[in-house]
Order: C-alpha cells, then sequence, then structure tokens
C-alpha cells in the first residue's frame, strides 16, 4: 500500500495546511489547496472524486466512459506519463452524469456548477497520481478502495 499512502500523505498534508510540499512536487495537493473552502475541504473533495471513481467502475469504468463519450485523448493523457489534458465541468457531468455530480454538491456543501467544476480539476490528477507507470496497476480496485478507507479514517 505503499503508492497509496504516499498518494494521500502527500495530498493530505498540503490540503489540510499541514504540509510543505510544494506544487511542482505534488501538483494534486496543491490543486485541492488551490480550490479552498477551508481545512478538510481538500480531503472532502479527494474522497469524492474517489468515490465518484468506485461508483462509475473503477479506472478503467471511468476511463471507457470517457473514451466511449469522444474524450479518449482526454482520458489516455491522464494514464500517460505526459501533460494531462483537462476537461470542463460540463464534460464531466456528460460523461458520469448530473445526478452523480449533484449528490456530490451536496455532500460538500457545493452548488452544482461549483462541485463539477472543482471535480474536473481533481479527477484528471488524480488518475494520473494512480498510475504513475503510466498504466492501470493490477490493483487499481484495491486501491480506490483502500483510499477511501485512509480518508474516511482521517475524519476527511
Amino acid at each position: 500500500m505503499g503508492l497509496l499512502e504516499g498518494i494521500l500523505g502527500n495530498v493530505l498534508a498540503p490540503a489540510l495546511g499541514s504540509g510543505a510540499t510544494t506544487g511542482a512536487q505534488n501538483p494534486l495537493g496543491a490543486l485541492l489547496g488551490s480550490l479552498g473552502g477551508g481545512q478538510g475541504q481538500g480531503a472532502n473533495l479527494l474522497t469524492a472524486a474517489m468515490s465518484l471513481l468506485q461508483q462509475n467502475g473503477g479506472l478503467p469504468g471511468v476511463l471507457d466512459s470517457f473514451r466511449q463519450s469522444g474524450m479518449a485523448q482526454h482520458a489516455d493523457s491522464w494514464v500517460s506519463t505526459g501533460p494531462n489534458v483537462g476537461i470542463s465541468g460540463d464534460q464531466l457531468q456528460q460523461v458520469l452524469g448530473s445526478s452523480s455530480i449533484g449528490d456530490i454538491a451536496s455532500q460538500l456543501n457545493m452548488s452544482h456548477g461549483q462541485a463539477s467544476s472543482a471535480l474536473a480539476q481533481v479527477l484528471p490528477e488524480l488518475i494520473n497520481q494512480l498510475t504513475p507507470s503510466g498504466q492501470l496497476p493490477n490493483n487499481h480496485g484495491d486501491l480506490i478502495s483502500q483510499g477511501l478507507a485512509m480518508l474516511t479514517g482521517r475524519g476527511a
């Protein structure tokens, strides 16, 4: 579980205001911290993003959904070792559904637009971090389950 602990440790420390990791070293943590909302909001957003992955078939399911929606270039960039191609909140809703985003917006006490925009920023980098070698890890389902357990155990 070292990869996951490293990702979550690097992400949660800056998101919770307790880390000194720079954005260049930890782009997901820097992104979560920049989205604001107070301490813990970054961890809550990360929990929501990981739940969204889990509810939509894990990494393969989400990536396939984007590919089938004509966004293969986007999805493939998140898994590759190159730069990520971004998506908009509207694109995220088209692929994963407005009701899923609405549920997350309610949980995070955000507007629908704020939640879809924030998740559209977080999801590509989260997938990128979960696929550091440019391919899906064999234990991708376990990583998401363990990550959610770690996040909820930290009071996120």
